[in-house]
Formats: C-alpha cells, sequence, structure tokens
C-alpha cells in the first residue's frame, strides 16, 4: 500500500474533480503492475496498473488506496476490469467516500473476490482531503496561506511586503501553488501587490496555473493589472457585490476576466459562502487563500478555512504593521480558534507551520 500511496502522489494536483488514486498489482512477492490516476476523463489508476502487469495479473493482489468504483461515468467501473483479469485478492486503502461510487469492496467480495480494507487508510485520507470535503458536502477544501514575521505580520506600516520569507518557502508555496484548483486574494492585496498569481516550479519550470479569484467588491481592480494582461492558461474571476458599475465590469470583462456578483453580507463583506458555493459549482475542490489581513480574518470568523499554512520569517516587522489576521470579535483567550492537528518544518532560517481544523463533513 505504501508503494501505491507512492504512485497516488504523482497525480495531486492533475487529477480534479477526481481523487488521486494509486495501485499496484503483487504476484508472488513480486511487483508486477503499477499505475495512478493522471486526469479526470482518463483510465483510473486500476486501469493502469493491470495494463502494465498484462497476464501476470491472474490470480494477483491487487493494492488500491481507494476503493475501486463501481459505476460506469465517464470511464467504466474498475471493479468489472479487476474481475475480468482474474484478480484473486482486493487490498483498500480507503473507502470511496463518493455515494455514486461507493460498493466497489463490497461487489468484488460478492464475486468471490478476497477483499480487505482499512490498510494506511490515514495516509491515503491524507492526500485526498479536498475531494472528501467536495464529494461530501459540494464546497471545496480551503487554505490558509501567509508568509509572516515572527510578529505575525504580512507588510509593514507603510504597506511595504517584499520578501518577508526566503527562497526555499517561496519554492514551496509555488509547488502548493501547483496542486490547487484556485488561488483567491482580495482587492487589498491586488492592489498592494500588484501580483501575477502564477505558478513558477524550480529551474525555470512553470507549474500549473490555478484559477485565480479576487474578492473586490467595488469592483476596484484595474484592467492594467499584471494578472490580466500576462500569459496563462488559467482565467481570472471577480467577485463583486450586487448591482456592479457596467462600466469597470466591461472594462474588467474586456481583458477575459470573469465578473460575478454575490450577495453581501451584515457588514457590507462578500458572502464567502457564496463565493466557495460557485467555485464548488464549478468542479474545484480546492483554493488557496492567500490574503490579505482582512480576508484571512473573515475566512476564520465564518469556520471556513479547513488548512493552514503559516511561512514565518526570523524577522520582527512591529506593531504598526499590517497583521496576519484582520479583526475577529474574539473576547476571550476561550473563543480563540484552535487547530487541532498541526505540525511544523523547517525551511533553511524559515518555519512552515501547518496545521488543520477539525471537521466533520
Amino acid at each position: 500500500m505504501a508503494l501505491a500511496l507512492r504512485e497516488a502522489k504523482k497525480g495531486i494536483g492533475r487529477t480534479s474533480p477526481n481523487p488521486a488514486v494509486g495501485a499496484v498489482v503483487v504476484k508472488d512477492g513480486q511487483v508486477v503492475g503499477r499505475g495512478y490516476h493522471r486526469k479526470a476523463g482518463t483510465p483510473h489508476a486500476e486501469i493502469h496498473a493491470l495494463n502494465h502487469a498484462g497476464g501476470a495479473a491472474a490470480g494477483a493482489t491487487i493494492y488500491v488506496t481507494l476503493e475501486p468504483c463501481n459505476h460506469t461515468g465517464r470511464t467504466p467501473p474498475c471493479t468489472r476490469a479487476i474481475l475480468a483479469a482474474g484478480i484473486r485478492r482486493v487490498v483498500i486503502g480507503m473507502a470511496d467516500p463518493n455515494p455514486v461510487a461507493t460498493g466497489g469492496g463490497d461487489f468484488l467480495a460478492g464475486e468471490g473476490v478476497e477483499v480487505t480494507r482499512g490498510v494506511l487508510v490515514e495516509e491515503c485520507e491524507a492526500i485526498n482531503r479536498p475531494f472528501i470535503k467536495y464529494v461530501t458536502t459540494g464546497l471545496p477544501w480551503v487554505i490558509m496561506k501567509a508568509g509572516m514575521s515572527l510578529d505575525g505580520r504580512i507588510a509593514t506600516r507603510t504597506g511595504h511586503s517584499g520578501w518577508i520569507t526566503n527562497d526555499r518557502s517561496r519554492a514551496v508555496v509555488h509547488r502548493l501553488r501547483d496542486r490547487v484548483d484556485a488561488i483567491l486574494v482580495g482587492i487589498g492585496t491586488a492592489l498592494a501587490d500588484d501580483p501575477s498569481l502564477t505558478t513558477r516550479l524550480a529551474r525555470g519550470r512553470r507549474g500549473r496555473d490555478p484559477l485565480r479569484v479576487v474578492l473586490d467588491t467595488n469592483l476596484r481592480l484595474s484592467p492594467a493589472a499584471k494578472m490580466l494582461r500576462q500569459q496563462s492558461h488559467a482565467p481570472t474571476w471577480i467577485f463583486c457585490g450586487p448591482n456592479p458599475d457596467n462600466g469597470r465590469k466591461q472594462a474588467l470583462e474586456a481583458t477575459g476576466a470573469k465578473v460575478k456578483s454575490v450577495p453581501l453580507t451584515a457588514d457590507n463583506g462578500l458572502d464567502l459562502s457564496a463565493v466557495l458555493r460557485e467555485l464548488g459549482d464549478q468542479q474545484l475542490p480546492s483554493v488557496l487563500v492567500e490574503g490579505g489581513g482582512r480576508v484571512h480574518g473573515a475566512f476564520l470568523r465564518q469556520g471556513l478555512v479547513d488548512e493552514v499554512n503559516l511561512f514565518v520569517a526570523p524577522c520582527f516587522i512591529g506593531g504598526d504593521g499590517v497583521e496576519v489576521v484582520g479583526p475577529m470579535g474574539i473576547d476571550t483567550v476561550q473563543g480563540a480558534l484552535r487547530l487541532k492537528t498541526m505540525r511544523t518544518r523547517r525551511l533553511g532560517g524559515d518555519l512552515l507551520i501547518e496545521g488543520f481544523f477539525e471537521r466533520q463533513f
């Protein structure tokens, strides 16, 4: 199963809205077939592994990180292919949470195939958190990301942010962008930094650009913004409030951007739940929220963040700098939002803090 997980990780960020899945075929103690799901609408991991194994699959065991599908979607059911190949035993990592595709393990067991379930289940679920949330709620997995100083500042008092974190941290950020479906910023960040919001990997390689999302209540983004005037296959969506200025809307849409109106909340902010519903409706299972502080605070305050990635640089900016999280309205320490699980990683002089909030989907 560890080998199957290694295969599955090759597809992370490339299979949306499908999960990343890996499979390994073993016979007489030898690996005779490997495969992973590469892109939605193409053969699943089991099919690649079975094709790789060929005739050696007869009487063999297949290890698969996700329960084989038992329905016909854009591809035929993998359970039928497993039977046709003569597989004797199927070892499953995690059950399929998709109510449409589940039931493969029971079907195979009913056909006389030996089925073992729940092997390295936590590891199998960990690589597919966005998929699990998306198929059970219709909403994307939300990752809050920020590069900040030791005193929790993302910019100086003048608004200058520059590069707070080091090259290793920035490389990790771009690998993260390469794996998510959308990247979201508020209009304050868009105006202050004029970011490209693209993916640039090591050694000059261009990664997969996620959909760019800007929260812009009054359509203040300039049509000359860098993100709208660059070479990128990914589109840009701009979410605004109801009844936007028609001239500004037309100017932005003339660049190829899509302008989408959502309701306002009681404090005249954009309805973030409506934004996430729209992303989910468009089959985008993951979104990286890159700020700024007011946007981070709003997402946290409304309980919409699933995962946190904080890149902490060994420097102080001071209390007059820009905070990583805006007002939360918390009165007591007991009311503070606490991560349920957390891990840290050194990136040269920087520290990466990764954490998760407990969710029941």
